[in-house]
């Protein structure tokens, strides 16, 4: 168990790293797409000291801490949600600012900019904010010792009550089906402008007739719709299961309390890959971004190679 932990600081520090790289603007990216990409590593970041350090660590190492006395075990797991829904429209505001601008150049001055993506990203925020405060309501103790409330879960009428079914279906498609609908929406026409575009770059530059030219354009187009699609893609791949769930608990109509052994690890299943989702974006860049690769070694070797400079003055 301790093993399967240990790489969690490992983890923050990784994602604390590629926001500093990211900031700095040297990976010859956009200041809009970074902006969103800096957005999307605080997510992760969030998510794992809210989901893993405060949340996993604590119910394992720390039981008697006050982190899981109830109200407070209440906003760890509330504020795990709002990092969870971060994770998934912060993906879709990110896919839609590269839609516009690849396919929509007479918007893309107006809306691709670093000032539109704060304010998308501060509107959508706050908006996922609101939206989970009834959620601080939904939870309950486990157990009550000497009148002190330990630990919280999910109250028993969050499955039959109406207004908590009702919460329940509505924050299951804003998170993830509505993203999922988008992203696939968005992604689609974004490809069938490419290809439109691609062919009659081709045609212009004579390479329908075999010529085999560089396209500067079409390089630079092709490295953003890798990353656009890496990321869109990798969050599409990893909650699919947990929405594949979420049907199965719809036509089914079982309550999640009573699954039998084989449902109950399907669902934990699609839970561990919504959890991955959150985490994937560092590795994504390191993988797509080569100028990101270059700075990430480049910020890894600086203590390094700082403290070889200094112990070089010191003998000199």
């Amino acid at each position: 168990m301790v093993a399967g932990r240990s790489p969690t600081p490992n983890s923050a520090a990784v994602n604390l790293l590629a926001i500093v790289i990211l900031s700095q603007g040297n990976c010859g990216l956009s200041t809009c797409t970074t902006r969103y990409l800096v957005a999307m590593a605080m997510t992760d970041l969030l998510f794992i000291i809210t989901g893993v350090l405060l949340w996993r660590v604590a119910f394992y190492d720390f039981l008697g801490s006050f982190l899981v006395i109830t109200p407070v075990c209440i906003v760890i797991a509330v504020l795990f949600r709002v990092a969870t829904e971060f994770s998934g429209w912060f993906t879709v505001t990110f896919t839609f600012d590269r839609f516009i601008a690849i396919c929509c150049q007479k918007l893309k001055t107006k809306y691709c900019t670093e000032k539109t993506a704060a304010v998308v990203l501060t509107a959508t925020s706050l908006l996922l904010c609101v939206k989970n405060v009834p959620f601080y309501f939904a939870y309950e103790a486990l157990w009550i010792i000497d009148n002190v409330p330990w630990f919280c879960a999910l109250k028993g009428s969050y499955y039959t009550d109406p207004g908590w079914v009702g919460l329940d279906w509505f924050d299951t498609v804003l998170t993830p089906l509505l993203p999922f609908a988008l992203i696939l929406m968005l992604n689609a026409l974004t490809v069938g402008h490419i290809l439109m575009a691609s062919r009659v770059r081709k045609g212009l530059r004579g390479q329908s007739k075999g010529e085999n030219r560089s396209d500067p354009e079409l390089e630079s187009r092709r490295k953003s719709v890798i990353l656009l699609f890496t990321i869109s893609g990798s969050f599409m791949l990893l909650w699919l299961l947990y929405v594949i769930h979420f049907f199965y608990y719809i036509i089914t109509r079982s309550d999640p309390r009573y699954y039998n052994d084989s449902e109950h690890m399907f669902q934990r299943f699609g839970y561990m890959l919504r959890s991955l989702s959150c985490c994937t974006n560092t590795f994504i860049y390191a993988v797509t971004q080569s100028k990101f690769r270059e700075q990430f070694r480049i910020m890894v070797k600086y203590p390094v190679t700082s403290i070889i400079q200094l112990m070089n003055k010191l003998t000199n």
